[in-house]
C-alpha cells in the first residue's frame, strides 16, 4: 500500500509540485487553514482554555500562526473558538478587525443556553462570524434534543454552519441532525475522532460511511497527528502511516467534501506545522490538481461561506 501511494504521489507531484517550502504554494493556487485557535493567557481575565502548566498555555496570536504557515503559502485562516466564555467570541471578532488573515470565525455558543438565540443574532451581524461549534455530547444528549434541533434550524435560518467535534459514536446522531435540517451545513472536526490509524476505533469506519451519505456534511482533515500517540507523543512523518484514515475519508466524502485544517497550535502536540501540512500536501497531491484546489480552499468556501478581505 505504501509503495502504491508513493508511486501515485510521485506522478501527481508533476501536476502539484510541493516538495519544498518555497514550492509549497504551487500545491494549490490558494490554501486556507480552516482550524486554528488564538488566545492570550496574559489578558486580565485570563483564559478558560488551555490550562496552566501545559505547553499550550502561552499567547497564541495570528503573527505566531503566520510564522508557521506562510512559508507554505498559507496566508488565510478560519478560527474555531475553544473558549466557553461568550465574550471571547467578541474578542476574536475584535482581533479580526486588525488581522486580515482571518476570513472566518466559528464561535462557541451552547444550544442549551438561555441566551443562545440572542447571542447568535448579535454575533451573526458580523460577516466574519460563520457559525458555531458544538460538542458531540450535545448532539447525543437526548435531554437537550429540542434545543439542539431548534438551534440547528436557527443556524440554517441565519445562513450559518455548524462545526461538530466528538467521538465516533456521536456521528450517528449528527447524521440524523443533518437529515432533519437539510439546509444546515455541517463540518465534522478532527476526522470524526478516528484514533490511531493502526488501531482504528471499531465503529469509526461504519459511522463515517453513514454520515457521509448526508450531502450537507463535510469532513475536516484536522488532528491527524494528535491522535496517534496521545497528548505529548510525536507522530509519524510518513503519509503511508495514515492511509487507513485518509483512504477511507476519500472513499466516503470524495473530492468535494474534504477540507484542510491544521488544528494549530494543538497540533504541535503531535508534530510540527511543517509535518502536519506536508502529510496532507503529499496525500492530496496524489489525487491531482483539481483535488488539491478543492481540498485546500474551494470546498471550505462552500461549507463556510467565508468572506474575501
Amino acid at each position: 500500500m505504501k509503495r502504491r501511494h508513493f508511486i501515485q504521489s510521485t506522478a501527481a507531484l508533476a501536476l502539484c509540485p510541493a516538495a519544498t517550502a518555497s514550492q509549497a504554494a504551487t500545491v494549490a493556487t490558494r490554501i486556507i487553514d480552516t482550524h486554528t485557535h488564538f488566545y492570550d493567557p496574559t489578558r486580565p481575565q485570563g483564559v478558560p482554555w488551555p490550562g496552566k502548566g501545559t505547553k499550550l498555555y502561552r499567547p497564541v496570536l495570528p503573527a505566531d500562526w503566520r510564522a508557521q504557515a506562510e512559508p507554505h503559502g498559507i496566508k488565510e485562516t478560519v478560527i474555531v473558538e475553544a473558549s466557553s466564555w461568550v465574550e471571547d467570541n467578541q474578542w476574536i471578532l475584535d482581533l479580526a478587525e486588525q488581522e486580515k488573515c482571518i476570513i472566518g470565525f466559528v464561535g462557541h455558543l451552547e444550544a442549551a443556553d438561555a441566551g443562545f438565540r440572542d447571542n447568535l443574532k448579535r454575533f451573526s451581524r458580523n460577516p466574519i462570524f460563520r457559525g458555531v461549534r458544538w460538542s458531540g455530547a450535545a448532539v447525543s444528549d437526548t435531554a437537550i434534543k429540542d434545543q439542539v434541533l431548534s438551534g440547528a434550524k436557527l443556524l440554517a435560518d441565519h445562513g450559518l454552519e455548524l462545526d461538530l467535534n466528538g467521538p465516533p459514536e456521536s456521528l450517528l446522531p449528527a447524521a440524523a441532525l443533518a437529515a432533519e435540517v437539510t439546509d444546515l451545513r455541517i463540518v465534522i472536526n478532527h476526522l470524526g475522532s478516528s484514533g490511531d490509524p493502526k488501531s482504528l476505533k471499531p465503529d469509526w469506519k461504519e459511522n463515517i460511511r453513514v454520515i457521509s451519505k448526508q450531502k450537507n456534511v463535510w469532513m475536516k482533515v484536522s488532528a491527524l497527528v494528535e491522535q496517534v500517540k496521545g497528548a505529548e507523543g510525536q507522530a509519524s512523518k510518513e503519509v503511508g502511516y495514515y492511509l487507513p484514515i485518509l483512504d477511507h475519508l476519500w472513499e466516503c466524502f470524495g473530492p468535494d467534501r474534504l477540507i484542510y485544517g491544521s488544528n494549530w497550535p494543538v497540533s504541535d502536540r503531535g508534530a510540527s506545522y511543517d509535518v502536519v501540512f506536508g502529510l496532507v500536501r503529499d496525500y492530496f497531491s496524489s489525487k491531482g490538481t483539481e483535488a488539491c484546489e478543492k481540498y485546500f480552499w474551494k470546498n471550505s468556501r462552500v461549507a463556510y461561506r467565508w468572506i474575501e478581505r
